[in-house]
């Protein structure tokens, strides 16, 4: 990269550092954030604690705003005095140190303006990820653990929290289903792209002959929802069953009687919950998790689209897939939306999706 292409590329970057500027509405933040900070001094602020926690979280994913933009303006104008520098020391050492700070900030504007763009009613909320696998037994159910250590990894690059609300061991490898609840800002807005059929190909290691096999699993994702949100449920609605716990889940499902099924009988909506040893607690989180479907349920009614929130329910199988992680004959990720392919496949089993959410995310904002 020459100099005058940096120096173009800095033009750039301060015509979008001033745009942001624009739409953040700086001032009204700062005022929200010390009106919050406030009401967190009131003696009776913990007197209601998940209201107390919503605005904690409301204020701190305004901060975050606030704070990651003032770092990029900062960031910005520390490139700009090294560009100086080097346009009067012609030093090549410090020219590629330039370059490497040019394309970091690069990196992290562009985040940036996708957490910008996450502004659908429940981008911020936590989410919600179910997996289950299709059709072909333990191909599929190991497939299925394959995107579940995959998301574990990707929430953990963005210091998510993650929870194990349902686990159903697979009968000789993988899941047979699993519920994850993913506790970030924005953790919601990110994985609904994640909503749809992922398909494998590979060589099987279950096959002894070495054949290459197909394989598919689907990831389902709605957002989670707090006690603000009215959803009316009766008793009489309800069925409630309690079972032992699977037990293969990892440290956070427990191998006591204590989970619990619960059947919204008019929408034969099934939730699960065995992350607690006591069944008060479990039965509260599944009903939070009834209330979360149920309440999407009854949003795609009125807006009669079912890819506002849920997206549209496919078949587990060969034409519905939203992506295809090729490991045999060729290494290749390609999502069938964006037509964005990753020839890294390792990589993006191990957590880095980053690529495709933007990718998707950036596709429905144009649209």
């Amino acid at each position: 990269m020459e100099l005058a292409e940096i120096k173009n590329e800095l033009d750039k970057m301060n015509t979008r550092i001033e745009d942001f500027r624009g739409s953040l509405d700086l001032d009204v933040k700062r005022s929200q954030i010390k009106e919050r900070e406030l009401e967190m001094t009131a003696p009776d602020f913990w007197d209601d604690p998940q209201t107390a926690q919503k605005v904690i979280n409301e204020t701190n994913g305004i901060k975050e705003y606030v704070t990651s933009f003032e770092g990029l303006e900062e960031r910005l104008e520390n490139i700009e005095v090294s560009y100086e520098l080097v346009k009067e020391e012609q030093d090549q050492e410090l020219f590629q140190e330039l370059e490497k700070e040019l394309a970091a900030f690069r990196t992290d504007i562009n985040n940036f303006e996708l957490q910008m763009l996450l502004s659908d009613p429940y981008d911020a909320n936590n989410a919600l990820l179910e997996l289950h696998p299709g059709a072909g037994g333990t191909e599929s159910q190991d497939w299925a653990s394959m995107l579940l250590r995959m998301y574990q990894r990707w929430a953990e690059s963005k210091n998510f929290k993650v929870e194990t609300l349902d686990y159903l061991p697979g009968d000789e490898a993988g899941i047979k289903s699993v519920t994850l609840n993913i506790k970030g800002h924005n953790a919601y807005g990110y994985l609904k792209a994640e909503k749809g059929v992922h398909r494998l190909v590979r060589i099987s290691p279950f096959d002894s002959s070495g054949r290459r096999h197909t394989s598919f699993a689907s990831c389902d994702v709605m957002p989670e929802f707090g006690d603000d949100v009215e959803v009316d449920i009766k008793t009489e609605d309800i069925k409630v069953d309690t079972y032992r716990a699977s037990g293969a889940g990892g440290q956070h499902v427990n191998t006591t009687d204590s989970a619990i099924r619960i059947t919204h009988l008019p929408t034969n909506v099934i939730v699960t919950c065995q992350s607690e040893r006591s069944q008060i607690k479990n039965r509260a989180t599944a009903m939070k998790m009834l209330k979360s479907k149920l309440y999407q349920l009854e949003l795609e009614k009125q807006q009669q689209e079912l890819d506002e929130i849920r997206g549209e329910q496919k078949e587990i199988g060969w034409g519905s897939q939203i992506r295809s992680y090729v490991f045999h004959p060729y290494s290749m990720v390609k999502d069938h939306r964006t037509n964005l392919d990753v020839g890294n496949v390792q990589g993006v089993m191990d957590g880095n999706v980053d690529p495709f959410i933007d990718a998707f995310l950036r596709s429905q904002i144009n649209n």
